[in-house]
């Protein structure tokens, strides 16, 4: 007799729910999100994964799990326990519980019955989380942390140019991207550091800047670059009132702190997932596409994982990634869109990788530009190389044979017309 069960989790319990093949609920529990809960959950899987097999046949499969959520440590406590684990969509099981509850009512056992219940009927339907092994999920945990990292960066990047037009719009002159220093690097943080404020730049000599531009690790041009943002920082501008600019300058040091950190944060974690991505046995297949570096395949593999049976054929990786396209039909009418529901995950790394890909592969610039020329605007042409690009990333990691351009882009290239 199959058994299904579903666990409605939350922070300090969670709400369990075993159900047989014929819809009755054989066990039900609430344990605490700690180690005798996990142990008494534990209890209750074992005491019905013997009578999971079919019958007539010898064994039997472990109880599968469902439960709202696809990480944590109970996601993956249950998943060392070798049981297939499937995270539900809350929208999806939001859904079925109308098939229980017309009305409207909600408990947290019975979202745990409600999640049985979509294994019992439904689990065709739905994918077990896949088993990546341990260095692939380090992996993950670093490439997304990375990613966090920079965003956080470019929020109080964002804060900090927002800061500076307000009260000193001479550091953004001397710091604006010009390819020289630009308000994220070294330079311009020591500076701004060393003068908060415009009263403090205006007491700075060419001599004082110099030594600050060597302190920042600058080693070349130091004089000329000295001098420029001396004339800059010395021609006049608008000032805030004097005990306004005082305190902005305060305003701006605890930012220039918070800066230093989070740059910092950007640049270890950088250094550890691309590390820990160099060691994968994958690393060596996904490296060899054009425009692919260790950090955007450290960002790959967080997302796509190193289980071979997660996707079915590389159909079903793009539409994972949300690149390939969806098509409504209703009688006459057909209607084809991008996919709004994907791993933004990805495609933010398939942005980059697109990129590069179009300056470095010519087989991926003739696919880009074929498609602009068809009329797609340039997002949909990226998104048309990236859809490929991926759809050759599953081959190449299925087979284990690195990319080859002229195998790749055979019917794009000069040499094949």
């Amino acid at each position: 007799m199959q058994v299904t069960c579903g666990i409605d989790w939350a922070q300090d319990h969670h709400d369990i729910a075993l159900v047989a093949a014929d819809g009755a609920v054989v066990a039900q529990r609430r344990i605490g999100n700690d180690a005798a809960g996990f142990a008494e959950l534990l209890a209750m899987l074992a005491e019905h994964d013997t009578r999971s097999g079919l019958e007539g046949e010898g064994g039997g499969e472990l109880v599968p799990v469902a439960i709202e959520t696809s990480r944590g440590l109970l996601v993956a406590c249950l998943q060392a326990t070798g049981r297939d684990v499937y995270a539900i969509n809350p929208l999806a099981a939001a859904r079925y519980r109308e098939r229980y509850r017309v009305s409207g009512a909600k408990s947290d056992a019975l979202d745990a019955i409600v999640l049985a219940n979509i294994l019992r009927t439904d689990r065709h339907a739905h994918r077990a989380l896949p088993r990546d092994s341990e260095q692939a999920r380090a992996v993950a945990v670093l490439a997304r942390a990375q990613q966090h990292a920079v965003w956080d960066r470019v929020q109080v990047y964002n804060q900090l140019r927002q800061l500076l037009g307000d009260f000193y719009p001479a550091a953004l002159a001397a710091f604006a991207g010009t390819g020289r220093a630009t308000l994220d690097s070294p330079a311009a943080r020591t500076i701004l550091i060393a003068a908060p404020t415009p009263q403090h730049a205006r007491a700075l000599t060419v001599e004082r800047l110099c030594a600050l531009l060597v302190q920042a690790g600058r080693q070349r041009g130091v004089d000329r670059e000295a001098r420029r943002l001396h004339a800059i920082l010395m021609a006049p501008q608008p000032r805030q009132a004097q005990l306004v600019e005082q305190a902005m300058g305060r305003h701006l040091l605890a930012v220039l702190r918070h800066f230093d950190v989070v740059c910092g944060n950007v640049d270890d974690l950088t250094q550890a997932a691309e590390a820990a991505f160099a060691t994968h046995p994958d690393a060596r297949i996904i490296t060899s596409f054009p425009g692919v570096g260790l950090l955007t395949g450290a960002r790959l593999l967080a997302e796509l994982g190193d289980d071979r049976a997660r996707f079915a054929d590389a159909k079903a990786l793009k539409a994972y990634a949300g690149t390939a396209p969806i098509t409504r039909a209703s009688g006459r009418r057909a209607l084809v869109s991008a996919r709004r529901a994907r791993n933004d995950w990805v495609m933010a790394a398939g942005y980059m990788w697109t990129v590069t890909a179009i300056r470095c592969s010519p087989g991926a610039r003739a696919q880009y530009d074929r498609r602009r020329a068809a009329g797609d605007s340039h997002s949909a042409a990226q998104r048309n190389l990236l859809n490929r690009l991926l759809g050759k990333l599953h081959h190449c990691l299925q087979t284990g044979v690195p990319y080859d351009e002229t195998q790749a882009f055979a019917s794009n290239l000069p040499s094949a017309a």
